[in-house]
């Protein structure tokens, strides 16, 4: 179990400042020395559970807030941005980066915000991208719902206790409360749908060709659009998208996230994790879930006072297009990374459909990461029809990789692929694999030499 120290002195100085308090005021009511206090803001000093708990007593601070208003996301995300061959030239490392955030928080927040805007390169990202709000919202969360994961798991605890059947027990319930019963109809009825709600008939209707796995979602996905839809809607409002799509996208993820908890209850899977070593196909047989699911839930293990490994996960086709990526609490570059690099190995997944793939790799700022990648098909697969196939890749800091299944027999502080954030945002001199020289770098061509490399560029 990890448990990171909670770092959050731009919230207390913004609370404190917000009620026009001094220092030695807030620290009186709060039974502190004002010298303490000062600590805290500029974040050389943890919050301790004691002074969490008299923030929100004496001042109704929604704890929440201390992990949600990061500026700029939080030091991981700012070290994302600045990772960028715009600044490349500044060298700024991350005792100044931490200095920056707790001197002047809102200054790095109205920066990362212009970044964000401007794009890398200053390329300005289309506003209207609804998936790209999205994925703002839920890394803004850390991909963790607290509330959302509370529900499913008292849910998931009483459903346990009516049925030791998880998709029986859902059925039925469905049908006894909701007055809802579940078909499922040969594909030639549903050829171009794999679920289906028809209230006129009161069913909802489940193709053939769903798996065990995916019934037992998109059973639980209904059942979460009907008990959770109060959790759901809290989170659509407090989201403020002005994009419908946007909003009916972020609708989807919670309670797909609400059905996943519901397979697997936060407390339970959390345990069976660090016994199994993360183990995922232990963890896929266990609780009924497929490969993807697993993966996506091994993201979301962020609750306060008992967190799992901070894993990211990033889904992409033959093509290298990412189709989903969390970063959860990892903070990893790779996922926020529009390009990826062909020296990891996710992209090798395809070569060995089903086989997991795991690999060290280290990135140009030294970051170390133990990753692991299988493919992945869709329901819904039939033959002389097209196919698609995902690859899914999983990553966690490799310092802390030490407990995984995955990582026995392997040295972890030994050799690893040296990889970037794709070709345009990598500086790495003389990389065989390179199809363009960075972002902001001139290509430079000698007619009397050739490298490692077909591209040298200014700097190289």
């Amino acid at each position: 179990m990890v448990r990171e120290k909670l770092m959050a002195g731009h919230v207390v100085r913004r609370l404190r400042r917000r009620l026009a308090l001094s220092q030695a005021a807030m620290a009186e009511m709060l039974g502190i020395s004002p010298s303490y206090l000062n600590l805290v803001e500029r974040n050389q000093r943890p919050l301790s559970a004691t002074l969490l708990v008299r923030l929100a007593e004496t001042f109704d601070l929604d704890p929440r807030a201390l992990s949600a208003a990061e500026p700029g996301g939080g030091a991981a995300a700012m070290r994302r941005r600045l990772a960028d061959p715009l600044f490349a030239d500044l060298e700024i490392d991350r005792a100044e980066l931490e200095e920056w955030l707790a001197a002047a928080p809102s200054g790095a927040e109205a920066f990362a915000r212009a970044y964000d805007r401007g794009g890398s390169g200053g390329a300005a990202p289309a506003d209207d991208d609804p998936v790209a709000a999205v994925r703002r919202e839920i890394e803004r969360w850390r991909n963790h719902f607290a509330d959302l994961d509370a529900a499913a798991e008292a849910l998931a605890d009483e459903l346990r206790l009516g049925a030791g059947d998880l998709y029986g027990a859902i059925a039925e319930r469905l049908r006894t409360r909701h007055q809802l019963a579940i078909r499922v109809l040969p594909a030639e009825v549903m050829p171009d749908a794999l679920r289906r709600l028809d209230l006129h008939a009161r069913q909802l209707q489940l193709s053939e060709l769903l798996d065990p796995a995916s019934r037992t979602f998109a059973a639980a996905f209904q059942l979460a659009q009907i008990e959770a839809r109060e959790e759901v809607e809290a989170l659509a409002r407090g989201a403020g998208f002005a994009d419908r799509t946007a909003e009916r996208l972020y609708r989807r993820h919670l309670c797909g996230y609400f059905a996943a908890a519901v397979m697997m209850p936060y407390a339970r899977f959390l345990r069976a994790c660090e016994t199994t070593g993360y183990d995922i196909e232990l963890l896929q047989r266990r609780f009924g879930a497929g490969f993807e699911q697993v993966a996506h839930r091994l993201t979301t293990l962020s609750r306060v006072g008992a967190r799992g490994l901070p894993f990211f996960m990033v889904r992409v086709d033959r093509a290298g297009v990412a189709s989903k990526r969390y970063a959860g609490a990892s903070g990893a570059a790779l996922v926020e990374a529009d390009a990826r690099c062909p020296l990891w190995r996710l992209h090798h997944a395809f070569d060995r459909p089903g086989t997991l793939a795991v690999q060290l790799v280290e990135l140009e700022d030294n970051a170390r990461f133990l990753t692991m990648a299988r493919t992945v098909s869709p329901q819904g697969r039939r033959y002389g029809l097209v196919a698609a196939e995902f690859a899914v890749g999983l990553g966690v800091e490799a310092g802390l990789a030490g407990p995984l299944a995955a990582a026995r027999g392997l040295d972890l502080a030994g050799l690893a692929t040296p990889i970037g954030l794709g070709c345009r945002r990598c500086l790495r001199p003389a990389c065989p694999q390179r199809a363009a020289p960075p972002a902001g770098r001139a290509w430079v061509v000698n007619e009397r030499e050739r490298g490692v490399s077909a591209i040298a560029f200014a700097g190289d």
